[in-house]
């Protein structure tokens, strides 16, 4: 019995809720929707139902229904996971589900996944089912998701029964995924504690076409708390796996792990802890766990808790109470699951890390070791610039995202002052302002106009908790963005502000090329005196004849748009500058830039959401001819299939694309040309390099503008 194929509009829930299963074609295949470095929320299309993710997968075992799966198909979980083995051992249950489906066995609506009982094997030594009958088996009942018979890696294995284990599972997977004949199947990680055969694990089953790839044997590292070892294992796992597949981490199931393991990119979690905790009268909260004879009241509710007291519900029989607390866990469980993918949505999942890493000292070491190796590949594919605030915490400047926007941000000072006067680098003077929160333009606008007027060798800088900023780029987000207490824009409370100032200037990209003196300031109620400050250190005022505020304000406004040019084109500076006096612009009635013009044609135009630009189709054709002479431009290769339609404006699908040039960085804008070079549009990516050509399904850019062969 193969998956059960349900057409029309789905098949209601108990509450009315719709099992949607997925078109023609897409069976097997994610997609999606929204990411953030490895955090992703994506759509598993299943015959049943297409499967929003991260998600969790209760533990049903079909013997003992704690709760229905109605009742959590109700509460919200679109999928279960149970246990082929036990289903397979009991003769009623065996003949029900061949006879039946695995879904009329469970009377639920959603993705079943089951185990094959290796689990099972690591606790009680031996299972009495073979590795391929297994998966016919699975196969027969009609699951949505089987799994493979692979070898449990154990922490206490050596090296060489570990690399035996990882072996077997290897050697398995064939025969297993000629067995499934159609029905998706899991493709465990193995290799214990060890990284190195944990990549290799992950490399192999990838080469293989498993629907899912659960990465297994981490349990008796969460019974004891090793939360390093637990993300060091998903590091491993996630950077050598083929991006295009759910990643699913068997056995994990406590709230307070969720938020690490979706910034790492984990799609499925699986767990029996809401049944298994109750039991024991033990409550889930995302913060850990409680017990139920500790409470004087409920720290974390629930609705159901609602209406009770610690009191009553420590008076009703046991089953009743096992049952409360098991609802109650899977309650707390589906909210984290919700605040995760908000998070992703609104770019602070790091946020929630961070937060949820104080509490539990285990967990808050895991979250420390992973800020002092996070992968470059989860950098990278963080969006540098986007729209939003950016919430302050302690550790905002080791989050993904901001190392990436200090990466990606870099500038050259202005060939030319205000004045039109060239200046070599030697030439110039730095100040670094601090102590004021943006917007700047009304802060130290006033300010800088003045000093630069009279001293225009000077370059502005502003410090921010997250990084220095050239004040022509004032408005950019995150760093313009960032919503921090007051005294962080002075500089650390923890040190000498000058000792980190100075810090910050020597590992800033600005200055690799500057060999002027460098003068910082903190500029708060003592104007006049960092005026006396600035005239005993660089001598006479110019005189009021050369130049004004608005020159400055304009040669401000200028360099500003060729900076943005340069960081949201990828094209060189050389290129860009060379072009300053070319341009000119549309102003808004706030007298900020709206449009860029290049000889009177519309090639850019100004985000005020976050201070970036967006490129119209005579920029993009602008920035195609301009290719070959510096930067690197990121250029997405499209089929020749998809062409027509990219030209029209439709957006780029994965399965259309050939190849890609420059750095493609997910959420920044790119070219798109055929195999001849050609440009045919250009968009937004919504992913990086490596997801680019490894998906078959979802937007793999949003295009922005098609360029017609006769036209716009």
């Amino acid at each position: 019995m193969l998956p059960r194929i349900v057409s029309g509009e789905g098949v209601a829930g108990h509450q009315g809720r719709i099992a949607k299963p997925c078109r023609d074609g897409d069976h097997g295949k994610f997609e999606v929707k929204s990411s953030d470095g490895w955090a992703r929320l994506g759509l598993f299309h299943t015959s049943t139902h297409m499967l929003a993710t991260p998600t969790l997968l209760p533990v049903v075992n079909p013997n003992i229904k704690t709760i229905s799966p109605k009742e959590m198909w109700d509460i919200g979980f679109e999928a279960l996971i149970t246990n082929s083995y036990i289903i397979w051992k009991g003769e009623e249950l065996k003949a029900r589900a061949l006879s039946e489906g695995v879904h009329e066995l469970l009377d639920y609506p959603g993705v079943v996944m089951t185990d094959s009982g290796v689990f099972q094997q690591y606790v009680y030594g031996d299972v009495e089912i073979g590795e391929v009958e297994v998966v016919e088996f699975q196969r027969d009942i009609g699951v949505d998701i089987a799994t493979m018979m692979d070898v449990f890696g154990r922490p206490d294995m050596t090296h060489e029964e570990l690399n035996d284990a990882v072996n077997e599972t290897v050697s398995r997977g064939p025969a297993a995924l000629d067995a499934a004949k159609g029905t998706l199947l899991n493709g465990p990680i193995q290799g214990g504690t060890n990284q190195e055969l944990r990549a290799i694990s992950a490399s192999k089953m990838s080469a293989m076409d498993f629907a899912v790839h659960p990465i297994g044997g981490i349990v008796p590292l969460m019974e004891n708390q090793r939360y390093t070892d637990l993300i060091k294992i998903i590091v491993a796992s996630k950077s050598a796996l083929t991006p295009e597949r759910p990643v699913h981490l068997f056995g994990c199931g406590h709230p307070i792990l969720f938020p690490i393991c979706v910034a790492l990119g984990i799609d499925l979690f699986d767990s029996a802890a809401y049944a298994l905790f109750a039991k024991d009268d033990r409550m889930l909260t995302p913060t850990g766990t409680v017990k139920l004879a500790e409470l004087s009241e409920w720290n974390h509710v629930s609705p159901a808790l609602w209406g009770k007291t610690t009191e009553e519900v420590r008076g009703l029989p046991k089953e009743e109470r096992a049952e409360l607390l098991a609802r109650h866990n899977l309650q707390v469980t589906v909210a984290e699951l919700a605040r995760c993918r908000e998070a992703v949505r609104n770019g602070t999942i790091w946020n929630l890390v961070e937060q949820r890493s104080h509490s539990n000292a285990e967990l808050r070491l895991a979250t420390l070791w992973l800020y002092d190796n996070m992968p470059d590949d989860l950098v990278h594919n963080s969006p540098p610039c986007r729209q939003g605030g950016v919430k302050f915490s302690e550790e905002l400047a080791l989050h993904p995202r901001i190392i990436n926007a200090n990466r990606w941000l870099k500038w050259k000072m202005p060939p030319a002052d205000h004045l039109g006067n060239a200046l070599e680098p030697s030439d110039r003077v730095a100040v670094i302002l601090r102590g004021r929160p943006g917007p700047w333009r009304e802060s130290y606008g006033p300010l800088v106009s003045s000093m630069v007027r009279d001293w225009p060798q000077i370059i502005p800088f502003i410090y921010t908790p997250i990084s220095l900023i050239p004040y022509q780029l004032e408005d950019l987000n995150p760093f313009a963005h960032l919503m921090a207490p007051r005294p962080y824009w002075k500089g650390s409370h923890q040190e000498s502000e000058e000792n980190e100032i100075f810090s910050l200037v020597h590992h800033s990209n600005f200055f690799k090329d500057y060999s002027g003196d460098t003068h910082s300031f903190y500029v708060g109620d003592c104007e006049d005196d960092f005026f006396e400050r600035l005239e005993s250190q660089l001598g006479e005022k110019r005189p009021k004849s050369e130049g004004t505020k608005q020159d400055v304000k304009r040669h401000h406004q200028l360099y500003a748009i060729c900076d943005k040019i340069t960081l949201f084109s990828g094209l060189g500076y050389d290129v860009v500058h060379s072009i300053a006096n070319s341009l000119s612009f549309v102003m808004s009635r706030t007298r900020r830039v709206n449009n860029i013009l290049l000889d009177g044609i519309h090639i850019f135009s100004q985000r005020l959401t976050d201070g970036g630009l967006s490129i119209t189709n005579e920029g993009a054709k602008w920035i195609h001819q301009q290719m070959v002479e510096g930067g690197e431009v990121p250029c997405v290769i499209i089929d020749s299939d998809a062409e027509p339609f990219i030209r029209d404006g439709r957006n780029v699908m994965h399965g259309f694309i050939l190849g890609s040039k420059g750095p493609l960085r997910n959420g920044m804008p790119c070219l798109l040309v055929n195999e001849a070079g050609e440009l045919v549009g250009h968009g937004i990516s919504q992913c990086g390099q490596r997801e680019l050509l490894s998906f078959r399904k979802g937007i793999a850019v949003k295009v922005r503008g098609g360029i017609n062969l006769a036209g716009d």
